[in-house]
Order: structure tokens, then C-alpha cells, then sequence
């Protein structure tokens, strides 16, 4: 635990890292527990405010913990909770009633504090609860003192003793035990405020409890308006309230949802391309917690080079993997972060698992890959054709339907269209990686598999009769099933132009890929598609997500604009009600319409990401990218130039760090191959009316004539 403490930073110490129960807080470095829970009479009912319960609304808040909001309802009360963080090491908390369904005597809400075996002391005439704590001191202080100090052999005797003999009950009244409750009712407390500090000395820590306690809260404010507001808002909470403590491995990390992973798979899941995309929506705020999650993947590497497809407290499934986007994300991320340490990390394990493919998943040999299940560890369903489908993440697929797992080989009997594209992007993202890293022969090795790859994709995935990228059984028969990865060669590559049009030209119709909400998981003409279970018909945003960028780099930006606001709109349907949904019904734009759909998932963040990316984006085809039209405020947001805020109004685009102007223009459009240094900086401006750029940096503003195409600008210190 030590060693994965030390790297976390100290704002970030004092967090809600309790999957299970989102209202508590913990300083890790002492295993120090503040819990937050409530009884109502009325229905002698007990909370700790679990995680997916009814009465819970996770609200806006920071990704280091300093402002969080939580909306919490039992027995028909309602309050709001909040926390914030004067300094790293002090804790404040608020609650404020809002709806009284009984008399608020009877209506009790506790903090509870813990940290293993250490005892805690209560000082009745000045209300302080202390403990010593690994030579460090805890002082908690309320702004009054609590009706009824307690203390008890754990949360589960707590319980017991409210739900068996109410509230009246004195018996566990006293001064000194391991675990402290402090007790409060609505009537007397209907607003009420706390803080928790750490310290060298037992002085130091009431020292700032109590001056915590003088100050006012600042709420959590938005980081995003004007066009598609609210999108990085989103993105935030949603990465922070899924990043919690793994328990059995201790480590930080971002959990696929709070509501059910480490209840449901003994204490932590790391479901491979969940975390891999987590990273790099966390990049977009954190640098920190994106490496805990590749950290998280990159240790469940096998010997044989596999990145497993799912790691749990209970099971491991090392015979299976998910589709391989590990390499394009950490391209991505060394883009935003300049990380040049984090590529390093990354080359060998990246590199292991894509040779692991080209070992195991080329079935008959005919170099094109398939998904597959190898007779390998004791994971649930190996050995079978659904953990052949798992592998390829869209478990009950209609395009895996024709597809039979061969047991001579463990793979199935299809060449998969979207997992060879993801192959070829993979090569060509170690390519680069390489390249980085000085690993010249290599970079020329991958670079030349992908290309090859990607003609082979071009010609033999090709189904010139229905003119679609498509799955190809060994017998040379095309699967009938079309999904979004049949557009994935544009993200490779491997789509020459006259196939990406045609593929483009489906997003359109309204029989295929068209239709009110995009995408649907397979098109809407499909035997499949009213199953509505799952990847049979369901909207999915990792499929958005990579379909968006394949556009993108196909060069159809205007197609990826509306995929991008069909998208945030279907978000924003359940944003509203705080829903992050897994998947969403294609049709009705519901979320929660059966009951497969969890309504906090990580990858649900995509949606509102993908928004962003429409007005700044990394990517490895056009850098730095910034659109400059509609008026917009973003940030902080880390990028190239570090934490910036982008702006755009009455005509001008600026982007800032630390309050000081580094880059602005007057010129619309999009604007890519964005670099800003201390002595050179350049851009790509697209045609248009003439027009000016600034780099104060360099003391240059440059006036641009009207273009008929794409202009590039290169400026250093005092010329252009």
C-alpha cells in the first residue's frame, strides 16, 4: 500500500475512495474512515447510503475530492451533503435538510470514524473526537456538539442497535472506543458542519479543524459553457466519482461503476478497454489518475503477453482479451501529456499483447485475426464460443450468430472486420511509440504488418455485392449481421475512398445506421435489431466513440459533428436525472429500459467526451485540434501547453494557462497541428476570409490573407 500511496498526490489523499458507499471518506495513508449514515424511525430503517441505491444522486465534484455533492433520500427525507478541502490534510463536511417526511427528532444522521484498531477518545466538555494514528494525530470538531457520542464494535453493531431498540437507547454512550459515532437529529441539526483534520501534533490538527470550520463553502462551479454545455462537467464527475481504492490489490484506480463492481467481483474489476478508455478520459483533468488506470491494465499482464479481458477479486479470465486499443490510447494520452516515462512503461506490455494476437488468433493461418477463448487458466467460460464473443467486448453480437469456435484452434471461424482494424491501428500506434522511444527497427516492423494488414482488410473484408466492410467466415461467406465496427477500416486506414464513402453514406440511412439516435449496434434492417438486449440493437458509446474518430480521420468532419451532437443530445436525456448509461435504447433514447443498462458507468462518459473532442481534441492524425465558432468557456483542461482554459466569444478564440494568454485568433473553423513553444509555434488554419493569429509568447500576431485551402503557419520569436 506504501508504494502506490506515494505516488498519489496529496490533494487527492482525502477522497471518496469507498466504492460501496459514495457518502464516506477516507485519508488513505492512515486507513482513516469517515462515514457519513442516517436511521429514520418512521420506518426503523438503518443507511450507510449504499452505492445504485434509489435515494442517491451523485452530484457535481472535483476529481481530487476538494467538492463533492451528494444528493441523499431515505424514508422519504431528503438532505444534501457536501465536502471540501480547506488543505490537503483537513476535511469539511455540510449537510442541509431539504424535506422532513417525519418529525426531525426522529430523523438521525451519524458520522462514524475509523481506522482499524486505534481508539478514539471523546472529550465531552469540548466535543473533540481524537485518536493517534501512526504517530499522526485526528482531531474531528462539529460547530456544535453532537447529542449523543457513541462507540461500538463496528458499522454492523450500529445498525443492530438502531433497528433493534431505536434511538433511545444510551447504552453505547461513552468516551473512548475503536469505532466513533458521532450523533446528530434534524430537528436540532437541520444544517449542520463538521471537519476531520490530520496532523504532527493533536494541536495542529484541532488547529485546523476548527479554522475549517470559520470558512465559507465554495461550490463546485462549471468548467464548461456555450456550445454542448456542460459536456466536460460531465466528463469529470463521472471519472471521479468511479475512481475509488481497489481494496485487494491497494490501489487507486477508475472502476467500470461504483454501483456494483466491487460488491458484485470481491472488491475490484478491471474490465480491460473499460480502463483503457477511463485513462484517457481522465487525461482530459488528471495526468495522475490516468496512469493508475494503465497501471491497473498493464499489471495483469500474462508471461505469454495477453492482456487479460477481465480481473477481479474472484476471477480471472487470462484465456480471453478485449480488442486491442491500448496502443492508440496512450498515444493519445503522450500527446495531451508529453509523458515520455509513461510511453516507456507502456512499449514492452503493449508490444507483448500485440504479438500475443498474431500468436494465438490467426486460427487458419491466412493473416487476418478472429476472436477466441486459448486453453489457458480456470476463467468462467473458457473454452466456449461466448468467451470467444466476450473477447470481442459485443458479447451477444448478431454478427458473431454465423460464427462456430473452432476447437483445434480456440478461435472462431470469422475474420472479424473491426478486430483486424483495431490490429492495424494497434501496429501502427506502436509504430509511433517506437519511433518515440528510439526503437527504430521496430517502428519499421509494426509500421509495415499494419500496412499490410490494412490491404488485406481492403481487399478480403471488402463485400463488393452489398458494398459494406464486413465479417468473413473461413468459407468465404460474408456474415449477413453489419455492425459499427464495419467502420472501423476508416480508422485504420484500410478504407480506400471510394469504400469510405459508401460506408458514410449508411450513417445517413435510416434502414442502416440512421435514424434518430446513432449508433445503433447493428443496423436497423437486422432480424436482431427489436431484440433491444444488449449489442443486439442498443446504442453503445465506445462504438460512437471509435466510429467518430475513424471519421475524423477519413476526412468526413461533418458527418463526425452530427455523430458528435446525436450523441450528447441522447446523453443529456439522463444527464439531467444524473444517469451515465452503459447503453441506450436506439429507438425511444431510453436508458433504463430493461434492466441490463447500469446508470453510472465509466464508458457512458464517452458521450459527453466525444463533445469535447468537437471542440478541442489530440489526436495522432491532426494534433492539437481547436474549433473556433460557436462561444464557448473550457477548462481547466489539460493539454500540450498543460492546464488551459479555451474561450471563445465577440469574435475571438484564447486559450490561457495560469491567467496568461498563450494563443488567439479571430479566424473560424477548425484549426489543427496546434503547437505553441517557448521559441517556435505553428498551426493548420482552414480556408477562409482573412484574418489575424496571436502567440504572446513569442510577441507575434500575424495577419492571414483569405485562403482557397488549408494554410499552415510557422512562426518563431519575432518572424512568420
Amino acid at each position: 500500500m506504501t508504494r502506490n500511496i506515494k505516488k498519489i498526490s496529496e490533494a487527492r489523499l482525502w477522497n471518496s475512495w469507498d466504492s460501496e458507499h459514495p457518502a464516506s471518506m477516507r485519508f488513505l495513508p492512515l486507513d482513516l474512515d469517515l462515514g457519513f449514515c442516517a436511521y429514520a424511525a418512521s420506518k426503523n430503517s438503518f443507511t450507510r447510503f449504499p452505492s445504485g441505491a434509489p435515494g442517491i444522486r451523485l452530484g457535481p465534484r472535483r476529481i481530487d475530492g476538494n467538492g463533492i455533492t451528494l444528493s441523499l433520500a431515505h424514508a422519504g427525507t431528503e438532505l444534501t451533503l457536501t465536502y471540501d478541502k480547506p488543505d490537503p490534510f483537513t476535511l469539511r463536511g455540510h449537510w442541509q435538510a431539504h424535506k422532513m417526511a417525519e418529525w426531525g427528532l426522529r430523523f438521525w444522521v451519524m458520522v462514524t470514524m475509523s481506522a482499524g484498531r486505534s481508539r478514539w477518545h471523546y472529550d465531552p466538555k469540548t466535543g473533540e473526537l481524537s485518536a493517534k494514528i501512526n504517530e499522526q494525530h485526528v482531531v474531528v470538531v462539529g460547530e456544535r456538539l453532537p447529542l449523543l457520542p457513541t462507540f461500538h464494535a463496528g458499522v454492523d453493531a450500529l445498525r443492530e442497535e438502531y433497528e433493534t431498540q431505536g434511538y433511545f437507547c444510551l447504552d453505547s454512550r461513552g468516551e473512548r472506543g475503536v469505532f466513533a459515532v458521532l450523533r446528530y437529529h434534524l430537528e436540532e441539526m437541520p444544517s449542520f458542519t463538521f471537519a476531520a483534520s490530520v496532523g504532527k501534533s493533536r494541536a495542529e490538527a484541532l488547529k485546523r479543524a476548527k479554522a475549517a470550520l470559520a470558512k465559507p463553502f465554495e461550490p463546485v462551479t462549471s468548467i464548461h459553457g456555450g456550445a454542448f454545455d456542460g459536456a466536460l462537467d460531465a466528463v469529470r464527475d463521472v471519472v471521479g466519482w468511479n475512481t475509488v481504492w481497489d481494496c485487494v490489490n491497494r490501489r487507486p484506480y477508475t472502476s467500470l461503476s461504483r454501483n456494483w463492481v466491487s460488491q458484485k467481483f470481491g472488491g475490484f474489476g478491471v474490465w480491460l478497454d473499460d480502463i483503457l478508455y477511463h485513462a484517457l478520459m481522465a487525461g482530459m483533468f488528471d495526468g495522475e489518475v490516468a496512469r493508475e488506470n494503465l497501471r491497473a491494465v498493464w499489471a495483469g499482464a500474462t508471461k505469454a503477453g495477453n492482456l487479460p479481458c477481465l480481473l477481479t477479486g474472484r476471477d480471472a479470465w487470462i484465456d480471453r482479451t478485449q480488442p486491442p486499443i491500448g496502443a492508440f490510447i496512450c498515444w493519445m494520452l503522450y500527446q495531451r501529456l508529453g509523458d515520455r516515462a509513461m510511453l516507456a512503461e507502456a512499449w514492452p506490455v503493449l508490444k507483448a499483447n500485440h504479438e500475443w494476437w498474431w500468436a494465438t488468433r490467426d486460427g487458419n493461418g491466412d493473416g487476418m485475426v478472429e476472436y477466441g477463448t486459448s486453453p489457458v487458466g480456470g476463467g468462467l467460460y473458457r473454452g466456449t464460443k461466448l468467451a470467444a464473443k466476450d473477447e470481442s467486448s459485443m458479447d451477444n453480437s448478431p454478427t458473431h450468430d454465423e460464427a462456430t469456435l473452432n476447437t483445434h484452434t480456440w478461435t472462431l471461424d470469422s475474420a472479424d472486420v473491426g478486430l483486424n482494424s483495431l490490429l492495424a491501428l494497434d501496429g501502427e500506434m506502436l509504430a509511433l511509440i517506437a519511433g518515440e522511444l528510439g526503437e527504430r527497427k521496430e517502428a519499421k516492423r509494426m509500421a509495415e504488418r499494419a500496412k499490410a494488414l490494412n490491404a488485406r482488410i481492403a481487399e478480403r473484408l471488402w463485400d463488393p455485392e452489398r458494398k459494406v466492410f464486413a465479417n468473413r467466415l473461413w468459407s468465404g461467406k460474408f456474415v449477413r449481421s453489419v455492425a459499427p465496427p464495419s467502420f472501423y477500416p476508416l480508422l485504420s486506414g484500410a478504407a480506400r475512398p471510394d469504400q469510405a464513402a459508401t460506408m458514410v453514406a449508411m450513417l445517413s440511412n435510416a434502414r442502416k445506421f440512421g435514424g434518430y439516435w446513432m449508433l445503433p449496434s447493428v443496423t436497423r434492417d437486422d432480424p436482431a435489431f427489436p431484440d433491444n438486449v444488449y449489442w443486439r440493437g442498443r446504442v453503445w458509446p465506445p462504438l460512437n466513440f471509435l466510429v467518430y474518430c475513424g471519421l475524423k480521420r477519413a476526412g468526413f468532419p461533418q458527418m463526425a459533428s452530427e455523430l458528435a451532437d446525436n450523441g450528447f443530445r441522447l446523453f443529456t436525456g439522463e444527464w439531467r436525472d444524473r444517469h451515465c448509461p452503459e447503453n441506450y435504447n436506439s429507438v425511444s433514447g431510453q436508458a433504463l429500459d430493461q434492466p441490463d443498462t447500469d446508470s453510472f458507468y465509466g464508458w457512458g462518459a464517452l458521450m459527453p467526451a466525444i463533445a469535447v473532442a468537437e471542440l478541442s481534441d489530440i489526436n495522432p492524425w491532426s494534433g492539437w485540434e481547436v474549433t473556433h465558432g460557436d462561444s464557448i468557456c473550457l477548462g481547466p483542461l489539460q493539454t500540450p501547453l498543460g492546464v488551459a482554459t479555451i474561450e471563445a466569444g465577440d469574435g475571438v478564440l484564447r486559450i490561457s494557462t495560469g491567467g496568461k494568454s498563450r494563443f488567439a485568433t479571430n479566424i473560424k473553423g477548425r484549426l489543427t497541428h496546434l503547437s505553441v513553444g517557448a521559441k517556435a509555434a505553428s498551426v493548420m488554419l482552414p480556408p477562409g476570409p482573412s484574418g489575424w493569429v496571436e502567440f504572446p509568447d513569442l510577441g507575434n500576431r500575424v495577419s492571414v490573407p483569405a485562403r482557397e485551402k488549408a494554410l499552415r503557419l510557422d512562426v518563431t520569436r519575432g518572424k512568420s
